[in-house]
C-alpha cells in the first residue's frame, strides 16, 4: 500500500457563488503546485473526516476556511490537537490563512478579530530581518505582492515562534514555529481570478468599512513570489520537485 506524499487538510469549502466561478480549495492548491488531484490526500476535516497519523516523510498543507478559529468547532480543535502531534514528530506543515491561525492557536498563540477590520485584495508583504536566514524565504524579495482575505488574525504568536513577515494591516503575515512548520496569513494558492471573485463577494462589507472594492479589483496583480512559497515548501519537505502534473507521486 502506498501513501500520497502531500496531505491537504481542507478546513472548509468556498460559498456556492465562488465555487461556480473559480472552483474550491483543492483545485486552487493543485493549480498553484502544478499537481493533479490524485497526488494529494484530501482530508475534509470540516466534515469530520479523520486525519492520517502524522508522518515526517509526508507534508501537510492546512487550507483557509470561511469558519473562525475562535468558534473552536469540534473538527477545528481536533485538527489543532493533530497539529500538536505532528509537531512532535517534525512533520512538515504549511498553514494558510485559517490554517495559519489554527497553527498559532494550537501551539499556544492567541487568535481574534483584527481591530482594524478585514484585510482583503492584493497587498504588499514585507519580510522582516528575522527572515534573512530562513530556508524557505532565502532569495525572496524583501517586498512582494500577495492575495489576502481575512477577518481574524494571529494577535499573539506562540512562545518560541518567529515572525518573518508583516503587512501594513497585520504584523504576523508569516510565522515559523519550528524547523519543519511555517504558516502564512495570505493566500499563496490564489490567482487573480480567485482574488477578484473574493473581493466581489465581500464588496458590501468593504464599502461598510470605508473601502473601495472597485479600487481593490483594479489593484489585483499576479503574485508569483507568494505562490512560489508553496512549491518551495513541498520541494524542501519531500526533497524533490513538486511540479509534476500528470505524474503520480507516492511514498512507500
Amino acid at each position: 500500500m502506498t501513501n500520497k506524499p502531500i496531505v491537504l487538510i481542507q478546513a472548509g469549502t468556498a460559498p456556492d457563488k465562488i465555487r461556480k466561478e473559480v472552483g474550491d480549495y483543492p483545485s486552487w492548491f493543485c493549480s498553484a503546485l502544478d499537481l493533479d488531484l490524485e497526488n494529494l490526500e484530501i482530508v475534509r476535516v470540516f466534515e469530520g473526516e479523520v486525519l492520517p497519523s502524522p508522518d515526517p516523510a509526508r507534508a501537510a498543507i492546512i487550507t483557509g476556511s470561511f469558519a473562525m478559529v475562535t468558534d473552536r468547532l469540534l473538527w477545528s480543535e481536533t485538527t489543532a490537537q493533530w497539529i500538536r502531534d505532528a509537531m512532535t514528530v517534525e512533520m512538515p506543515l504549511f498553514g494558510v490563512c485559517y490554517g495559519h491561525q489554527l497553527m498559532a492557536h494550537a501551539l499556544g498563540g492567541r487568535v481574534g478579530y483584527h481591530p482594524a477590520g478585514q484585510e482583503i485584495g492584493c497587498q504588499e508583504i514585507r519580510l522582516l530581518d528575522s527572515a534573512a536566514a530562513d530556508p524557505l524565504l532565502t532569495g525572496m524579495p524583501a517586498r512582494f505582492a500577495a492575495h489576502l482575505t481575512h477577518l481574524q488574525s494571529v494577535i499573539d504568536v506562540p512562545p518560541g515562534a518567529r515572525v518573518l513577515a508583516a503587512s501594513d494591516h497585520d504584523p504576523h503575515q508569516i510565522i515559523r514555529y519550528g524547523r519543519q512548520a511555517i504558516s502564512a496569513q495570505f493566500h499563496p494558492e490564489f490567482d487573480r481570478e480567485i482574488c477578484a471573485a473574493i473581493v466581489r463577494l465581500h464588496a458590501d462589507s468593504v464599502r461598510e468599512e470605508g473601502g473601495d472594492p472597485d479600487a481593490l479589483l483594479a489593484q489585483i496583480t499576479s503574485t508569483a513570489e507568494a505562490k512560489a512559497l508553496l512549491t518551495r515548501f513541498v520541494e524542501q519537505a519531500l526533497g524533490r520537485p513538486a511540479t509534476r502534473a500528470g505524474d503520480t507521486l507516492t511514498l512507500p
